[in-house]
């Protein structure tokens, strides 16, 4: 007899279904019991600070109270300053480049790059064909000369014995005359060109400093030729006084004047500060930068300001009495400047004001304050933003 399949047990839906609700319930509970208890208040510090209106008010506890300064508006007498950028230079007016009047090749350098030159010494040797020329020329005319005036002599003696017409003589003077006119423009010509007409054997150029100095550029080494009268050979400039150039801004132009009193100090020399004057102010402004030259002269009998170096000047104007505050008080604002004034403790509002010229590390305030106010000079920034 076969055997017959066992019947699988029926399938109970309900089971799965009940642990599911009664896992669900739980749950819901314990986050109705965790809603139900009181939960710890988290803890709270003051505002920084308070706006009401314009005035901001710095409350107790705040953390800017400790990092911000007053300070009070004085009334003072003052000379306002301006300081500028400057580049020591060159005198313009003691220095000489050294050219060769004539194309040739360099045959000797006798000088170094930084060396001092008496006036007259030799700095360098041109052999030109040029020259050789102009001796040529000046040979020439100098056997006309002698030339004709033994013919001036002779003819001037034969006239005199009557043995001679006097129109010969008027031409052997005319000769002579026209003969000198050429020895003449021919000795110039040397003289011109710095060779002596009496230089006998090979006839070289020899240039020589115009202006005892020092040799601050060299462009010339033996063997280079030299095709280009303008090509210059080296620098001679005389720095026992030199120029201390800065350029000031077109707004301040009517400020600094010639004669005025100038602190330099140095970069290559801190903490050192030389007095001096303002010699010149350009009479026109640079096209590009719209700014004008302001010469001081310095005197340098060590040699210790050089040309390049950079420098600051502080020009002061003359004292006058007026409101300053610390420039660190100023806060740049859209395109006004203001300051923080405290109008109470710890309230403090913002006053647009006119700013004048600065004195030291003060800075005159011409509208917007008046003497007694009270204005922040530390920490304004925290205000600020």
């Amino acid at each position: 007899m076969p055997r017959q399949p066992i019947p699988a047990p029926p399938h109970r839906p309900w089971r799965t279904t009940g642990l599911a609700l009664s896992a669900a319930v739980l749950v819901v509970a314990t986050a109705a019991g965790w809603a139900g208890r009181p939960q710890a208040a988290a803890p709270t510090s003051p505002p920084a600070l308070l706006r009401d209106g314009a005035r901001l008010t710095l409350p107790a506890g705040s953390p800017y109270r400790s990092r911000i300064a007053v300070t009070a508006v004085a009334e003072r007498t003052q000379a306002p300053t301006l300081v500028l950028p400057a580049l020591v230079e060159a005198d313009p007016a003691r220095t000489v480049a050294i050219l060769t009047p004539l194309a040739g090749k360099v045959t000797e350098v006798l000088v170094q790059l930084g060396d001092k030159v008496a006036a007259g010494q030799a700095l360098a040797v041109v052999a030109s064909g040029d020259l050789a020329q102009a001796y040529a020329d000046h040979d020439k005319a100098e056997d006309a000369y002698r030339l004709t005036r033994t013919t001036l002599d002779r003819t001037r003696a034969l006239v005199e014995a009557r043995g001679g017409a006097p129109k010969d003589l008027l031409q052997a003077e005319s000769d002579n005359t026209q003969a000198l006119a050429e020895l003449t423009r021919a000795t110039e010509r040397l003289r011109e060109i710095g060779a002596g007409a009496e230089v006998k054997g090979r006839r070289l150029l020899t240039l020589r400093a115009p202006i005892a100095g020092t040799v601050t550029t060299l462009a010339a080494a033996p063997g280079a030729f030299v095709n280009d009268p303008t090509q210059v050979l080296m620098t001679v400039a005389n720095l026992d006084k030199v120029w201390v150039t800065a350029n000031a801004p077109e707004s301040e132009t009517a400020f600094v004047t010639p004669g005025m009193a100038v602190d330099l100090s140095f970069a290559a020399y801190p903490g050192r500060h030389v007095a001096a004057q303002v010699a010149s102010v350009g009479a026109v402004l640079e096209p590009d930068t719209r700014r004008a030259k302001v010469r001081i002269a310095l005197a340098n009998p060590e040699g210790a300001f050089k040309p390049n170096m950079f420098a600051n000047a502080t020009f002061s104007g003359t004292p006058s009495k007026g409101l300053y505050v610390p420039v660190s008080a100023l806060l740049m604002t859209d395109d006004h400047i203001s300051v923080f004034a405290e109008v109470a403790p710890d309230t403090y509002e913002r006053r647009i004001v006119t700013v004048g010229r600065e004195a030291e590390d003060q800075a005159a305030i011409t509208a917007g304050l008046t003497a007694g106010d009270k204005v922040v000079f530390r920490g304004g920034v925290l205000l600020n933003d």
